[in-house]
């Protein structure tokens, strides 16, 4: 067979599937209006949400070694065997740090405002966020079950407020899952760019909430990079005070023995004289040293201190990011045209041989 014989059986085809289409037009244009319809439905039944975004790159004290040994550490995320680098985990260490409970508790103890001015903690924002109506349908069975369970225990009275990490209860677990999907962080391992993204049904709300995990997580960094130098710094800090007082003692006592000895000339006097003025030259140069040390270290400490730039502050959106009713609208009517031009095409052919051969084995 020629191509141009191919060609024209693929063409005579095609035609054949059209007109097949085209003969069916009505049942097509009835399952694009169910499609819009259901898009409309579903369009308007899911929550408004708003999307808060911000921005944040390390200016310094991130791309040095000291400290990051610490994160690593304590995330698990790295060792020395299994050569998981340090420029790794510095484009990783955001997003691990959100993970955490540790973290995420801290961030459900923040007071917010919502829009309609109402304060709130944001574990208990959470409860107000609106779910579309099909979840409340799913879960009315669980929920009547917990209504009668809740009839016969005794209520506890401010149990959410008192949170324990090492022991969590169901809802609190559960309060931790819903922040983590809320609460997103990605960092570009190209641009060291961090992009924190918080998304919640109150503008106001979700503005907070992103600025406060910003100044959180930058809390969290700088207290890992700068734990081990602020430790050194703090004990050398306590021995020059230590060091300190014994110089002023050595002096102070070495004025009052040469102001009781100033006009006697006895070979013992001029001995402890000199014993004492040893002791406060020893005194003052090991203060002095220790004073130098306690400057390098607040050097270290300040070195060891990340620097951040908020390159895209948090903002309360004027606009919803969520749900695009005309995409949805758009999406529901080609899903339905696909579908029933599978049926009319190929499902109607294959569902009658499928039943005319259940027939015959009959």
């Amino acid at each position: 067979m020629t191509e141009e014989k191919k060609m024209q059986q693929k063409e005579i085809d095609l035609m054949v599937l059209f007109r097949k289409l085209y003969s069916n037009r009505k049942k097509i244009y009835k399952s694009i209006g169910i499609g819009i319809v259901a898009g409309i439905v579903i369009g308007f039944s899911l929550p408004k949400t708003y999307q808060v975004n911000v921005s944040i790159s390390p200016e310094s004290g991130i791309n040095g070694t000291s400290g990051l040994s610490g994160i690593a550490a304590m995330f698990g995320l790295g060792n020395n065997s299994t050569g998981f680098g340090e420029d790794a985990l510095t484009f990783n260490m955001f997003p691990e740090i959100v993970k955490t409970n540790p973290f995420a508790l801290e961030m459900l103890q923040i007071p917010i405002q919502t829009q309609k001015g109402d304060s709130i903690i944001l574990y208990d924002y959470l409860d107000t966020e609106r779910k579309p109506w099909w979840n409340y349908v799913i879960g009315a069975p669980g929920m009547l079950i917990v209504g009668i369970k809740s009839l016969f225990k005794e209520e506890q009275k401010d149990s959410i407020k008192v949170i324990d990490p090492f022991r969590l209860t169901l809802e609190q677990n559960g309060k931790i899952g819903m922040l983590k999907k809320v609460l997103e962080v990605k960092t570009d391992k190209k641009s060291n760019m961090t992009k924190v993204t918080v998304s919640l049904q109150d503008p106001l709300a979700a503005a907070i909430v992103a600025d406060s995990a910003v100044h959180k997580l930058q809390e969290y960094i700088t207290d890992y990079r700068t734990r081990k130098a602020k430790q050194d710094y703090d004990f050398q800090l306590s021995l020059c005070e230590q060091y300190r007082k014994e110089y002023f003692e050595a002096q102070q006592e070495y004025a009052k023995f040469a102001d009781a000895n100033r006009n006697i000339i006895l070979q013992t006097v001029s001995s402890e004289k000199e014993r004492l003025q040893k002791n406060l030259s020893l005194a003052e140069q090991i203060y002095s040293q220790s004073m130098g040390q306690l400057q390098v270290l607040r050097g270290k400490l300040q070195e060891a201190k990340p620097v951040f730039a908020v390159v895209e502050p948090a903002t309360v959106p004027l606009a919803p990011a969520s749900p695009k009713k005309m995409l949805i609208i758009i999406g529901f009517a080609f899903l339905a045209f696909i579908f029933e031009s599978a049926w009319i095409l190929f499902g109607k052919d294959i569902y009658h041989d499928f039943k005319n051969e259940l027939k015959k084995k009959d």
